[in-house]
């Protein structure tokens, strides 16, 4: 801009986006109080796919469940025009059941003694060309890849007659389609007879006759049916932990604790194992594969985590196999922290790429950390989860609460993330250069209903900002910053961000729960 004395001034940099005020906005499958909840109905995966108009939810046993968006279908003319002017939508999103299909069905692998659990490990939605919705689910050992598509419902309406003139069931009265008064034979008289009867007295008048309906093919109705094309088995001798599309929308990989394997969707009985950190010996194992993530634009890259807390990135036009062709991102351990625990804690359950891809989000037991791929000196910012609980850790050791798997994820626009805790608790943290923004949720009608409170801004050392909780002992009920007790049985495990908007997806128990801002 020009200043009054003609010269330029420069303009003020912008600051960090103000916090965002998270409200309720759905649930699904609410408990009332007091209600058990069936192992089998637990939410165990959570997508959305890229427009964000369909979300997907796996269970424990082993059911996919799809929502449709409905406010922008209402709306979509005049929100497409708010959106082009830069105005806000005041609607929330709004989402309603649509379909639910049996994905998975418990197995038993009479080689291994092994019971197969049925539980839908991950969802992942896939490329829809042709308006039908295709999706890749997966339990411990088989991947399944589904078409979901209206199919109308063709129904024939019945041949009936005006019924005043009906008689019996259906039957037409000798006067209006016989002019002579001549009966004909029941069934088992003589066949000759039955003829002439049917010849000579069966006559129309010339104009028809109008009570004579003919059937009618009726396709007003339209069912939603979910059809598996392709199932890909046997590829895997541990449990997976992953699945990734291409962005080429022609390949996937599925990740176990030691292998991934590339896939084509059109083929299911071949793969290609792309990495194998299987040592000649088991005994020299000292880390596993706990997932991996395509790249969402570069189709010959991706990126896997371990239980060590290192990310590596990998391109497969070189050898995925060899270390000098990959980049490894770890953060070097801190002199004198290292404990019974550190190992543990430090293993990441679930890795996000930023949309643009530039940033990877993980996440361990305490922490998420952003990376940025063109840095590998450590992550860019650290965010603690609940470094409330470190002084609990021998608690949560002995009732392998520490070993929970919590997902992650970012928004649309980059600028937050979000992941879960105990007592269905989950965090929002702004990732924006100056940003302080760190709120805590509860899966609840009232979200804002407990609030944590957390450093003034992100820490990149584990060791710092640790809050002091009185230990009680494992049998007393654990204690947050703000005095409120939290509960290891009720984790906030899956959740996830709509693609676009700031609208959240997250699964308590049974229970799908969804906020906005």
């Amino acid at each position: 801009m020009n200043g009054g004395d003609g010269g330029d001034v420069a303009a003020a940099p912008a600051g960090p986006p103000p916090p965002l005020e998270w409200k309720f906005s759905q649930v699904f499958g609410e408990r009332t109080a007091g209600e058990e909840v069936q192992e089998v109905d637990i939410i165990s995966a959570i997508e959305f796919d890229k427009t964000g108009d369909h979300l997907a939810t796996g269970d424990r046993g082993g059911r996919v469940v799809l929502f449709e968006r409905t406010d922008t279908k209402e709306h979509i003319g005049s929100r497409r025009e708010l959106e082009r002017m830069d105005y806000p939508v005041s609607r929330h999103p709004e989402f309603r059941y649509k379909t639910e299909f049996q994905s998975h069905e418990p197995e038993f692998d009479y080689l291994k003694s092994l019971e197969i659990e049925e539980k839908i490990n991950k969802i992942r939605w896939c490329q829809s060309p042709n308006g039908a919705l295709f999706l890749l689910s997966t339990n411990d050992k088989t991947i399944k890849f589904w078409k979901v598509q209206e199919k109308k419902v063709k129904k024939l309406s019945d041949m009936t007659i005006d019924p005043p003139r009906a008689v019996g069931n259906g039957s037409v009265a000798s006067s209006s389609v016989s002019s002579s008064p001549k009966q004909c034979l029941a069934n088992g008289g003589n066949a000759d007879r039955s003829f002439n009867c049917l010849s000579n007295d069966l006559s129309f008048p010339p104009g028809g006759i109008s009570s004579l309906r003919l059937p009618v093919v009726t396709s007003n109705e339209t069912s939603l049916v979910a059809r598996c094309r392709r199932v890909y088995a046997h590829a895997h001798d541990y449990h997976i932990n992953s699945i990734s599309n291409n962005s080429d929308g022609e390949t996937f990989i599925s990740a176990d604790d030691l292998r991934i394997n590339l896939w084509n969707l059109e083929i299911s009985n071949q793969s290609f194992n792309i990495v194998d950190v299987k040592p000649t010996n088991m005994e020299d194992l000292t880390e596993v594969i706990t997932s991996a993530e395509f790249h969402p634009t570069h189709c010959n890259t991706l990126a896997y985590s371990s239980s060590k807390g290192s990310i590596r990135l990998i391109d497969l036009r070189q050898s995925a196999l060899c270390d000098s062709h990959s980049k490894l991102f770890e953060e070097q351990e801190a002199p004198g922290s290292r404990s019974f625990f550190t190992e543990i804690i430090a293993s990441i359950s679930d890795i996000k790429f930023s949309k643009d891809g530039r940033y990877i989000l993980s996440r361990d037991y305490m922490t998420l950390k952003l990376w940025d791929i063109n840095m590998d000196s450590g992550p860019v910012s650290t965010f603690q989860v609940h470094e409330y609980l470190r002084p609990k850790l021998c608690d949560l050791y002995e009732n392998d609460s520490i070993f929970d798997k919590f997902e992650c994820c970012l928004s649309g626009d980059g600028l937050r993330v979000a992941t879960g805790s105990y007592s269905n608790l989950f965090r929002v943290f702004g990732c924006a250069a100056g940003t302080t923004e760190a709120t805590t949720l509860e899966a609840s009608k009232n979200p804002m209903r407990r609030q944590v409170q957390t450093p003034s801004r992100p820490s990149r050392s584990l060791s710092s900002s640790i809050t002091r909780v009185v230990r009680r002992g494992s049998e007393s009920p654990g204690v947050d910053a703000n005095g409120n007790s939290f509960d290891f049985t009720t984790k906030l495990l899956h959740l996830a961000w709509h693609p676009t908007e700031n609208s959240i997806a997250c699964a308590a128990a049974n229970s799908l729960y969804m906020y906005y801002a």
